[in-house]
């Protein structure tokens, strides 16, 4: 059975006998396996579990802009980052950069030449109820036509036998249907460069509908605009888009385009905003997990310690499909003995309370990371050893876990029974004969309809059934139902939880 270690230690019990020389030897090796296995086969997930864990931590929308211009503006210059971003204003506040162009519409006399079906995408959008509600280019075209008819009608082709006048066309908006759209925009393109810098072209632009067209066209454009011409009103969006998006969003979108060298500028970046001391110990705010993982980097050159921390404490499910999907059948051996040797060792009586006080005198983030390892094993060794809901009910009991199974909310007392109290028992015993006999007639009309069925579905329900049970736990005031897939990672993480507490405390 898993010992989850609790209870609060006994300190004045603690006296050395030897166990840290054997336990952190012996965690620094499973360390050692768990770096080795990200850096040659998931790296780059670790390092997405390590993002994520960024993400949640606690900015200041100021503070946020100036981390994320200050990448912006470094050198090397990170393009994808770049790009990236640029992406998300055109996906999520396209008006920011439409009115960019809008200023410069003329610009976009190049993006329409020579190519027929951009014009058609953008210019054909003509109203089809007979009104002038035109869309998109359309609107625009046919408000300059009509303002400036002196100078360009005739340059409106129609696929009629005869073109039609203004008058016309102004009575009969849908006229305007007839209108070959391709030819007339290259005839504009041809003898009518006023269109391409009018306000009526360029209001078209505003609403930024036009970046959709050919985005990677219009995030080259304002690369350059970025770069090379330093276009203020380009910065400006950007400095805009950074205050009003979330840092999550913008960490969880931007931060896996960077190579390893920008990740541990953001670190940096990130640590002059973010206190890296661990109190108070919140350890529901995800903010305090980003400040483990900061005090871990210290301003390394590599990131190879903080992946490690990381996915021990923050990704444990994730590192155990990890370990298992990847071919390390040597390693994974080692890791079970490794397992095994440190479980024999703490659950002597009294050797975790000597392990803890031990930990206690070392470093805060060296300690964490320690317990972190340790709590990790909890979760590799309830993920291979329970598999059953007795199992599970097993391991409440021996751990002083007090459970209710969610489907009938009856309180299961560490010692077994349930916390029903004895007239609440008399008055469930007295209902149960009656329902026991209406529910047995019941059974036997349905036995003649199920006699049909073979044995082993019958098992396999009831298989189904006992895997799919779920608990209510003392651990959160019996406010979460927790199913056996959740379990490991929630009561390796409670157990890190209450040990880091009690180490805190004891540092005090």
């Amino acid at each position: 059975m898993v010992r989850l270690f609790l209870s609060e230690p006994k300190w004045d019990k603690a006296h050395k006998s030897g166990v840290i020389d054997r336990v952190t030897p012996l965690l620094n090796e499973l360390g050692s396996l768990i770096r080795s296995l990200v850096a040659h086969g998931g790296r780059s997930e670790a390092r997405l579990w390590l993002c994520s864990t960024l993400s949640g931590a606690s900015m200041a929308r100021k503070q946020q802009r100036k981390i994320f211009m200050s990448l912006l503006r470094s050198k090397p210059r990170k393009m994808q980052l770049v790009s990236r971003l640029l992406q998300m204003i055109i996906e999520k506040k396209p008006r920011k950069l439409g009115a960019v162009l809008a200023k410069r519409s003329h610009i976009l006399e190049k993006f329409f030449q020579g190519n027929p079906k951009r014009i058609l995408r953008w210019f054909s959008d003509f109203a089809t109820d007979g009104g002038s509600d035109h869309k998109r280019g359309a609107k625009g075209l046919a408000q300059f036509a009509f303002t400036n008819r002196d100078i360009c009608w005739e340059e409106l082709e129609w696929r009629g036998k005869h073109g039609q006048s203004p008058a016309v066309v102004a009575t009969k908006p849908h006229y305007l249907l007839d209108l070959n759209v391709q030819k007339t925009v290259e005839n504009f393109l041809d003898n009518v460069p006023e269109f391409w810098s009018s306000n009526e072209f360029a209001e078209t632009l505003r609403d930024g509908q036009i970046l959709f067209l050919d985005t990677d066209f219009f995030l080259d454009l304002f690369v350059r605009f970025m770069y090379e011409e330093d276009v203020e009103d380009v910065w400006h969006a950007v400095d805009d888009f950074l205050m009003e998006e979330s840092f999550s969003s913008l960490t969880q979108h931007l931060l896996i385009t960077l190579e390893e060298g920008g990740l541990c500028h953001f670190l940096e970046l990130l640590q002059e905003y973010v206190d890296p001391t661990l109190e108070p110990l919140d350890f529901d705010d995800s903010s305090f997990w980003v400040r483990v993982v900061l005090a871990e980097y210290g301003g390394r050159e590599s990131i190879d310690e903080v992946l490690l921390l990381n996915c021990v404490i923050n990704q444990g499910r994730q590192l155990l499909r990890l370990v298992r999907d990847e071919n390390i059948n040597d390693d994974q051996d080692r890791m079970k003995e490794i397992v095994t040797d440190i479980c024999r060792v703490l659950d002597n009586t009294g050797s975790f309370s000597l392990a803890l006080k031990e930990f206690s005198e070392m470093k805060s983030i060296e300690a964490i990371k320690l317990l972190g390892l340790l709590s990790w094993i909890v979760h590799f060794r309830l993920s291979d050893e329970c598999q059953t809901p007795d199992s599970w009910e097993s391991l409440f009991r021996e751990n002083g876990i007090e459970f209710r199974r969610s489907s009938d909310h009856s309180m299961v007392s560490p010692n077994g029974f349930s916390g029903e109290t004895e007239s609440d028992s008399d008055d469930k015993s007295r209902g149960a004969k009656t329902r026991h006999k209406k529910e047995k007639s019941k059974r036997r009309k349905k036995k003649r309809r199920t006699d049909d069925l073979d044995l082993s579905d019958d098992e396999l329900l009831l298989g189904l059934h006992q895997r799919s049970r779920s608990w209510l736990l003392s651990t959160d005031e019996f406010s979460t139902t927790w199913t056996n897939v959740d379990l490991p990672g929630y009561i390796s993480r409670y157990c890190l939880c209450r040990w880091i507490k009690w180490l805190a405390a004891r540092q005090q």
